[in-house]
């Protein structure tokens, strides 16, 4: 993992809002960890997630274990780096291979409580996915799909509305994205 990729990345995100400033400082002070994104060596580490999207709008799934609409994503493995982490996750969770714009590009930040009394520093990268219906494992939540705004909007916790703001703010400001 290149912590000083990483941390050019996070200091490029412009916060959209007090919740993502703060977790913006805390996801930098987290990179001065020694290995910020292993679970077993802190109870404080980076995820990695994606918020996929095609002209179909973006992928959200109801978490298995917490009950909650969110974006595909999880921990970084050894050796990953969280770009590759968030299109991993987001092949297991969904069956959709996604892709990364070039470069790949952090569109969020977010500290947030995990499983475990652990607290997840997410590195949320924007995905790029064909309009196919999503395929997941059986091991993974049925409960998924496409979502435009508005619906999106109805399923997610009050702590993603900043993130869903920035991601369908940045298709209609760069529609080529879906291109």
């Amino acid at each position: 993992m290149n912590v000083d990729a990483i941390r050019r990345a996070v200091e490029e995100v412009r916060p959209v809002d007090e919740r993502e400033r703060l977790s913006k400082e805390a996801v930098l002070g987290q990179l001065e960890e020694t290995d910020p994104a292993n679970e077993e060596a802190s109870s404080h580490h980076l995820t990695a997630s994606a918020f996929v999207v095609s002209t179909r709008g973006v992928i959200l799934h109801r978490h298995r274990r917490l009950g909650i609409w969110v974006q595909p994503g999880g921990h970084i493995d050894s050796g990953e780096d969280p770009a590759t982490a968030a299109a991993r996750e987001t092949l297991e969770e969904t069956g959709l291979r996604a892709r990364h714009l070039e470069p790949p590009r952090l569109v969020h930040v977010d500290l947030h409580p995990g499983p475990r009394g652990h607290t997840h520093y997410d590195l949320r990268y924007l995905l790029v996915s064909d309009p196919l219906d999503p395929t997941p494992p059986p091991d993974e939540s049925q409960e998924i799909g496409w979502f435009d705004e508005t619906h999106a909007r109805e399923r997610a916790t009050d702590d993603l509305t900043g993130a869903l703001t920035k991601v369908f703010r940045l298709l209609e400001t760069e529609p080529e994205i879906l291109r």
